[in-house]
């Protein structure tokens, strides 16, 4: 992603819209969601967890295969995964041996796929 380096406009006087900030202030969730909403953002801010995503958008894929698809180790990517867990983004289930992981819910799909709009439609 390139940055633009332009300018930020600034007001040219100093009046407080009293009603637009009572208005905002009044609908502003508390800080602690706002603090969990930026430790959720975090963990989108690692490309390797990206790129788990990803693969994990086009199927349930499990540790072995994430690893060989991201040429990794399986103890890299156990910790990624371990992270995401945490977050809530994805899940997992067994079947004998094998762990296989998918997205948690249609919500994750939904933030990754928003991002990916987002950022193609800034690249155009």
């Amino acid at each position: 992603m390139v940055s633009k380096k332009e300018p930020i406009e600034r007001c040219q006087c100093e009046v407080i819209h009293e009603d637009i900030v009572n208005q905002v202030k009044a609908k502003m969730p508390q800080e602690e969601i706002l603090y969990d909403l930026a430790e959720l953002f975090k963990v989108f801010g690692d490309s390797t967890r990206i790129r788990i995503l990803w693969a994990l958008d086009e199927a349930e894929i499990c540790v072995c295969d994430i690893a060989c698809l991201l040429n990794m180790t399986q103890s890299a990517i156990s910790h990624q995964l371990r992270i995401l867990k945490q977050a809530n983004l994805v899940k997992n289930r067994k079947e004998g041996k094998v762990v296989f992981y998918s997205l948690n819910d249609e919500h994750v799909k939904q933030i990754f796929n928003q991002g990916l709009t987002h950022i193609s439609e800034e690249n155009n």
